[in-house]
């Protein structure tokens, strides 16, 4: 097995790692032992905690934007794409009640320890900031555009911590329902779900 695809391992782990368990209660040999690496083999690949967590943030950051260009790619209305945004809690239900929002979780968590990185980290909120709100720029909302982003955004990401609060999946379920609703009316589109039938699991 190549380095570079070992390193690669360790940065999957430790992503997962730190989502499930939280950056701080991760230890080294948790991730190790997830890797099935010694030691010595892992302070080859990375020196620090911080060092590992800041290749997680751009292993995220590079998710996120790879989620985003398929969207993109796809022949569908800014509208509909933005209907896939908010069905990724449904599409990542089964995490977010285990576990909670992954973006809320992190900065959160990075925000208490004070951690040089929590700025790098906010970028994962921003990329999806700076994209909903070209979406609501292409439907027609130029002057509101961002205030319906993170409208949204907060929204999605507080449906996420209060379903995850409570243990209550139709909670979930219901606010990504809210969602298009509110979706529908603040655009003014015709009555019924917005379609996204292509990407729903994207």
């Amino acid at each position: 097995m190549s380095e570079l695809s070992k390193k690669q391992q360790i940065v999957s782990a430790s992503d997962l790692l730190f989502y499930q368990r939280g950056y701080a209660a991760t230890s080294f040999a948790d991730i190790a032992e997830a890797v099935q690496i010694s030691r010595g083999n892992f302070y080859y690949h990375f020196k620090s905690k911080d060092s590992i967590l800041d290749a997680v943030i751009s292993l995220r950051l590079a998710n996120s934007h790879k989620l985003l260009r398929d969207w993109e790619s796809c022949s569908l209305s800014a509208a509909e794409r933005i209907g896939c945004f908010i069905n990724r809690l449904l599409v990542k239900q089964t995490d977010i009640m285990r576990y909670g929002c992954p973006v809320a979780t992190l900065n959160t968590e990075l925000a208490k320890l004070n951690h040089p990185a929590k700025a790098t980290a906010s970028m994962l909120s921003t990329v999806f900031r700076t994209w909903l709100r070209r979406q609501f720029f292409l439907l027609g909302e130029k002057s509101s555009a961002d205030l319906l982003a993170m409208h949204l955004l907060s929204r999605s990401q507080g449906a996420a911590t209060i379903a995850n609060t409570f243990g209550e999946q139709k909670l979930l379920q219901q606010e990504v329902q809210l969602m298009h609703d509110w979706l529908r009316t603040c655009i003014k589109l015709p009555a019924g779900n917005i379609s996204t039938p292509s990407l729903a699991s994207a």
